[in-house]
């Protein structure tokens, strides 16, 4: 993964982003030569994001198959969390 000093992201800007990203992938934003951020082009995060929703459809069909659900009315869904979060 390529890394940015955060110091040449403040005089070169975002054109030290995209020389970084050319070819794809991500880089890494050091701040005192210390990982901090990552950044990445949106194709990139947009892929990602598809297999965060899929790993959580995922989870949720695997419990449903398992039971490991509730069946309840609104108001009662209300009261459980409400009760959840005291």
């Amino acid at each position: 993964m390529k890394t940015i000093a955060a110091n040449e992201l403040k005089t070169k800007g975002v054109s030290s982003i995209s020389k970084a990203l050319e070819g794809g992938g991500e880089a890494t934003i050091t701040i005192r030569g210390q990982d901090r951020y990552v950044v990445m082009d949106l194709e990139t995060y947009n892929r990602l994001r598809v297999c965060e929703l899929e790993a959580a459809l995922n989870e949720s069909r695997r419990e449903v198959a398992d039971g490991e659900y509730v069946e309840e009315s609104v108001e009662d869904h209300i009261r459980r969390i409400s009760k959840a979060a005291e």
